[in-house]
């Protein structure tokens, strides 16, 4: 006996979607792919692939069931999670259309070359409606170093806010731009303030209870990771056993509560025999903790962003600017201008200090 929609632990509004397109029964909708669903029924991409999971699981056997998943089904699980896009087209390309959901993501930098700036634009942008080509979420903000600035994050709503309405065509997006507001935008992006690595630890041991009462969040930033774990920590063995835990549990947050993961990381100098170098903070086996790994640094005055590590995308370097309005796209003069070329020219942020010196551990 096939067992009824409306048994599910489904949310109301989707057992009602499920139930008014005809689909009463698990054996109704146990074929389907996610975007047939989703379109059928009415709902969204993320709420069908749910759906989808739950149907397709035993009666008493459930973390079985994502053992045994084929490569079809993790593919459009993938696809269905989406990215968050991060408002300069070049890097965006070279990310695979965006920071990915469900995985985590380390980016790197000297200071003032614009971590917390490509954050707070990703808290943003993660909130923009569906019907864009957003993912409707919301976001988590843990603040390790007091670097967020709230007006920073109300100029790159306001602008991003601008550029959808801008684009609207259809009635969808013209109703849905109703709840797209600098105010809601603000009030969907949960800030917390850690102060040692102590109440990161404990913050991020009580992040997957806040992500399953908050179901709608699809980014958490962690600004930074190194900044906690580089001042008053002599015993370097416990520091490691404690960012390898860290990354473990992020790593299974990011999975099973389908959020993309952001955690920025600071430069440190290398001592070689013949030459020094600026490479990521936390040593070697930290490299190896997240999904993918962006470094943001600077050529002369211009900004480039170093895809340096990703399991699906190859190795690309692009340029980006600053701009009042947030994280965007350089404007080439001419295709053929290099990284080097001098008529780059690198928008200005008025709020960040002036920048400093590449091996101050410091970061805006």
């Amino acid at each position: 006996m096939q067992r009824d929609v409306a048994s599910f632990a489904f949310a109301p509004a989707v057992k009602v979607r499920l139930i008014s397109a005809g689909f009463l029964t698990a054996k109704d909708i146990r074929d389907l792919r996610p975007t047939e669903l989703s379109k059928e029924a009415g709902i969204s991409q993320q709420e069908a692939l749910e759906v989808l999971q739950e149907v397709r699981r035993g009666p008493t056997e459930h973390g079985a069931a994502e053992s045994r998943l084929t490569a079809l089904e993790l593919l459009e699980r993938e696809q269905a999670l989406g990215t968050v896009i991060t408002f300069c087209s070049a890097l965006d390309q070279a990310l695979g259309g965006g920071v990915p959901v469900g995985k985590t993501t380390e980016i790197c930098g000297a200071p003032g070359v614009g971590k917390t700036q490509l954050c707070i634009q990703l808290a943003v942008d993660a909130q923009i409606p569906g019907c864009f080509g957003g993912l409707g979420g919301q976001a988590v903000y843990i603040d390790t170093e007091g670097s967020f600035l709230v007006e920073r994050a109300v100029d790159v709503a306001t602008a991003a806010v601008q550029h959808c309405t801008l684009i609207t065509k259809d009635t969808e997006q013209r109703e849905a731009l109703q709840s797209f507001t600098v105010e809601t935008v603000l009030s969907q992006l949960f800030l917390f303030r850690c102060h040692d690595y102590v109440e990161l630890l404990a913050q991020t041991h009580l992040l997957p209870d806040f992500l399953s009462q908050h179901p709608k969040v699809r980014l958490v930033v962690i600004d930074s990771i190194a900044f906690p774990f580089r001042h008053s920590f002599e015993d370097l063995s416990l520091r490691t056993r404690l960012l390898n835990g860290l990354a473990q549990q992020l790593i299974q947050i990011a999975s099973q509560h389908s959020v993309a993961v952001v955690l920025t990381n600071q430069m440190t100098t290398r001592i070689g025999q013949n030459q020094s170098m600026l490479v990521p903070a936390l040593g070697e086996s930290w490299g190896h903790a997240a999904t993918q790994r962006l470094i943001l640094h600077w050529e002369g005055k211009h900004r480039f962003a170093s895809l340096y590590k990703s399991p699906s995308q190859r190795e690309a370097t692009v340029p980006y600017q600053i701009t009042p309005h947030g994280f965007r796209d350089v404007q080439l003069p001419d295709p053929s201008v290099t990284p080097a070329d001098p008529s780059l020219t690198p928008g200005l942020n008025s709020r960040k200090r002036p920048r400093v010196e590449e091996g101050d551990p410091s970061d805006a």
